[in-house]
């Protein structure tokens, strides 16, 4: 009898794109980790969609994005390990290096509607 492994429908589809994704168009900063972690220099970006285990962001096309990173929303002074998973021009897709707390994710959601 030949031994079977049932599939999880979910284990061909990129894990970027398992978890819900919501929109918030907010103001970031992709924070640069330097030699003995210094996080002096960084740079602007606009976090399109975030979700609990990453989020897509938009940068310049012409500015290059380091494989691994900290991103900080505009309003939140957490930072959030982040490491590069794909750059399409100027759409930068990140995974966070930990999966971030639901609860996390509702404020960062919930802001949006709070400053607008």
């Amino acid at each position: 009898m030949p031994l079977n492994m049932d599939r999880d429908p979910k284990q061909n589809i990129p894990r970027d794109q398992v978890f819900e994704k919501f929109a918030i168009d907010r103001p970031g900063k992709i924070i640069f980790v330097g030699h003995h972690l210094s996080t002096k220099t960084h740079l602007r970006c606009l976090i399109r969609t975030i979700s609990l285990y990453g989020a897509d962001l938009e940068v310049s096309p012409h500015v290059p994005v380091p494989n691994n990173f900290f991103l900080e929303i505009l309003g939140i002074h957490d930072d959030i390990g982040c490491t590069l998973i794909r750059r399409e021009a100027e759409k930068v897709t990140v995974g966070f290096n930990m999966l971030i707390d639901p609860e996390f994710l509702h404020h960062v959601i919930r802001l949006g509607f709070d400053i607008d």
